[in-house]
């Protein structure tokens, strides 16, 4: 245990949309690590703000055979270039 001093947070509750992909990678990674999906992006961001990787060695192979298993084949080179595809609105049933 770490004796590190707990720091008080106001958490909210957010709606992002995310590559469907990238989530079930993410997900995977805080379940291994048994953390909250919340836990594991303010780690990251954390890291990222300070200029830092958030990954060790072990991780970044966990997150390789994820990646693989959830055929996420993205890397950073595509981060600025994500398209969502548009879906066609569902046709209402007409009333009869």
């Amino acid at each position: 245990m770490s004796d590190d001093p707990k720091l008080l947070v106001e958490r909210v509750q957010t709606g992002v949309r995310i590559e469907k992909r990238i989530l079930k990678v993410l997900k995977g990674f805080a379940e291994y690590h048994d953390m909250t999906l919340g836990d594991v992006l303010e780690g990251i961001v954390l890291h990222a703000f300070d200029g830092k990787t958030p990954f060790s060695a072990a991780s970044l192979e966990r997150i390789r055979d994820l990646k693989k298993f959830y055929e996420l084949d993205l890397d950073s080179s595509a981060s600025h270039r994500l398209k969502e595809i548009r879906k066609s609105p569902r046709k209402r049933n007409a009333e009869k």
